[in-house]
């Protein structure tokens, strides 16, 4: 195989084993779902980013599988799809692929296979952005020369599909002339260090030397490490990382030596709905791992274990976060008094605030006042996708003037569009955090949340939705003008597929009526929903617009430009049949 690790040929996927290396370069040919989850979980084949883009190509296998002149049985795609899934619960980027994938499922096999292989192309241009802004992340911290830096895991392109996250930042060093050495923690207990990073090391020509993880501290008291890099396997809303076992003991004893701490992952595996660390599933892998190694018992039979595969490192230890947008924290802002060098105590507390980091060693009930707000760098995100979506919603005049409203859900909390301002013109900052819970403005900074909030909460507590989208399309909006109470049903329309209903052939649509009081409109929605959980993810709000949602922003626009379209063609041809009945 060539520089990519992953790739999609004749019908398969086609990876490295790596459970084969250093000794044996061995390609892994998988053509069933059962073969790639086999792969995932004996971590043939692993990483992060790698595993992410292997759940879309599984997809993928699960279609042509379940595909036949031109029958889709989408039910049973979906089933394998949570399987993939679930392969491994704490890397959120294998969910996020088969996502993605499963989303184009509506349009047909090949636009999942198109899907999955944007995700190949897409992943290693995202590596190549996130290693180039650490490397100089780096060098501007410790200086412009050659640098002895410390890595834990796997995180080049075998994690990924080409180039990789941390070690790709390493690559990018090594070109320029600015690596003396790297320090390889052998990785236990399957030893990823040892068989997979130094062999990349060896193939780029990177001088490195391998110890064992317990001497990592001590490497950092005497052997001048400038700087510790590590990779993600999720980055919550509140900027802990979950990453390989050990690395929340790198990130203590860095933090004691003052060296700084570096996270190099894509966006995609940033998890903001996942609120904070301690809400992570940490996967327990099997006790043969530890007892023994490579066939050979090394403990008494019957030795009881404890085998985390991943550990969480809270944000104040963690100097940056670095995606393929850049630096998503300054080290500068975040430099506090305590620790032992110039970086010592660093972490993301300046994002939430001194009484923010400190309750979460302190006083417990302080935990839960301040988890709900997410840090600065999160918000600053969702604001500037929310910003891009609605000027191109603007452009289509689905928003005039100021209408319209947009929302992304970061754990307890919905960062929203402010009231009052042309979605033409709007900035990543026009923005306001409220509490999913009841509503409440959590960082208004003077502004107010659009009028219909209560809607969009209402849709996060009765849904599992990342983001929604509501907006003033002309044929939808004239459809549900005088519709009352009741819904709209759609049949025969291949768009209907789109919607992300349970059947595709016919959809039913409510239609709850415009109150006054925006609330009141909330408060139908969250019941209705409550109650009818089959209910697909659009709604008619009488002579007010559409509200869509989804597991991303850009799914829940796509549906409601679905639903837009399919409105008007029922406006040219008159196809469409209205039950009038209450929502009770």
């Amino acid at each position: 195989m060539d520089e990519s690790s992953i790739a999609w040929i004749d019908g398969a996927l086609v990876t490295i084993d790596q459970r084969a290396l250093p000794h044996e370069l061995r390609e892994l040919r998988i053509t069933t779902v059962d073969e790639l989850i086999d792969a995932i979980t004996t971590l043939a084949i692993r990483g992060a980013p790698a595993i992410g883009v292997s759940g879309a190509f599984g997809v993928v296998i699960a279609a042509l599988a379940h595909s036949a002149d031109g029958v889709v049985d989408t039910a049973t795609i979906e089933r394998e799809a949570r399987r993939i899934a679930d392969a491994r619960p704490t890397a959120v980027n294998l969910a996020w692929g088969v996502r993605r994938a499963l989303a184009k499922l509506p349009l047909g096999v090949q636009a999942v296979l198109d899907e999955a292989l944007e995700l190949l192309a897409e992943d290693g241009r995202v590596n190549l952005a996130a290693a180039t802004a650490a490397a100089d992340l780096l060098q501007r911290l410790c200086g412009d020369r050659p640098l002895r830096v410390l890595t834990h895991c796997n995180t080049g392109r075998l994690a990924t599909t080409a180039w990789g996250t941390a070690i790709g930042a390493l690559r990018v060093l090594h070109q320029r002339g600015a690596v003396a050495e790297v320090i390889v923690d052998e990785t236990r207990p399957l030893l990823q260090g040892a068989r997979l990073t130094a062999w990349e090391m060896a193939e780029a020509g990177i001088p490195h030397r391998l110890t064992i993880d317990s001497a990592a501290a001590w490497a950092m008291a005497t052997e001048e490490v400038d700087a510790v890099i590590v990779g993600a396997d999720r980055i919550t809303a509140d900027g802990a990382v979950a990453n390989k076992i050990g690395t929340y003991m790198l990130a203590i004893a860095a933090r004691h030596h003052g060296i700084p701490f570096i996270v190099v992952a894509p966006e995609s595996t940033r998890d903001i709905s996942t609120a904070r660390g301690a809400d992570i599933v940490v996967e327990q892998r099997a006790s043969a791992e530890v007892t023994g190694f490579g066939g050979v018992t090394t403990a008494p039979e019957g030795t009881a274990t404890f085998n985390p595969a991943f550990d969480v490192t809270p944000a104040e230890l963690v100097t940056a976060v670095v995606t393929e947008f850049g630096v998503l924290e300054d080290p500068a802002l975040a430099r506090t008094s305590t620790g032992s060098g110039e970086f010592g105590g660093v972490g993301n507390s300046g994002t939430l605030g001194d009484s923010a980091a400190s309750a979460r060693f302190g006083d417990p009930t302080a935990v839960a006042a301040v988890s709900i707000v997410p840090p600065a760098t999160v918000v600053v995100r969702a604001g500037q996708e929310i910003a891009g979506i609605a000027r191109g919603l603007y452009a289509n005049g689905w928003m005039p003037g100021t209408a319209g409203n947009i929302s992304v859900r970061a754990g307890d909390a919905a960062v929203i569009t402010a009231s009052g301002l042309s979605k033409g013109e709007l900035a990543a900052t026009d923005t306001v955090t409220v509490a999913v819970a009841d509503s409440a403005p959590l960082s208004a900074e003077g502004r107010k949340p659009s009028a219909e909030t209560t809607i969009h909460t209402a849709i996060y507590r009765a849904r599992d939705a990342v983001a929604v989208v509501h907006v003033h399309p002309p044929h939808a909006t004239a459809l549900s003008i005088g519709a009352g109470d009741t819904r709209v049903r759609f049949s025969g329309y291949e768009l209907i597929k789109g919607l992300g209903g349970r059947r595709p052939d016919a959809i039913d649509i409510p239609v709850f009526a415009n109150h006054a009081e925006v609330p009141r409109i909330g408060v139908d929605i969250e019941k209705y929903l409550i109650e009818h959980p089959d209910a697909p993810p659009v709604l008619f709000i009488a002579g007010h617009g559409i509200t869509t949602w989804g597991a991303s922003l850009a799914q829940a626009r796509d549906r409601a430009e679905c639903l837009e379209a399919m409105c008007e063609l029922t406006t040219l041809t008159g196809h469409r049949e209205v039950p009038v009945r209450d929502h009770g």
